[in-house]
C-alpha cells in the first residue's frame, strides 16, 4: 500500500491539495482539492474524490453550499481528470468562487 500526499501553490491564497492511496498499483482512494484563503482561513472551491465510492466532484460556494456530480470515471480515470482538470482550470475558478457562485 502506498500513499502520496503533497500541496501545490498556485498563487499567494490559492492551491491544489491532492492525497491519493495505491494498493498493488491500482487507485483505491483520493481526494484533489481546490482552496482558496479567506480571511485567513483555507476554503474548498473544487472538491474530486470516492468517498461514497463512486467518483464525483463537489463545487463550494462562499457560503459553503454544495452541488454534487458524479463523474462516471473510475478511480485512476478521475484522479487523473481532477489534477489537469485544476491545474488547467483554478484561476477561472477561484474567480467564480470569490464572486459568491460555484466553479
Amino acid at each position: 500500500m502506498a500513499e502520496r500526499s503533497y500541496i501545490i501553490p498556485y498563487s499567494k491564497n490559492t492551491r491544489k491539495r491532492h492525497y491519493h492511496k495505491t494498493e498493488r498499483g491500482r487507485v483505491v482512494n483520493f481526494v484533489v482539492q481546490l482552496e482558496v484563503e479567506v480571511e485567513g482561513e483555507w476554503k474548498p472551491v473544487v472538491r474530486y474524490d470516492c468517498s461514497h465510492k463512486f467518483t464525483h466532484r463537489d463545487a463550494y460556494n462562499l457560503r459553503g453550499r454544495q452541488r454534487k456530480e458524479e463523474l462516471g470515471l473510475t478511480y485512476e480515470e478521475a484522479l487523473t481528470f481532477a489534477d489537469e482538470d485544476l491545474d488547467e482550470n483554478w484561476a477561472r475558478y477561484r474567480v467564480a468562487f470569490t464572486r459568491g457562485g460555484y466553479r
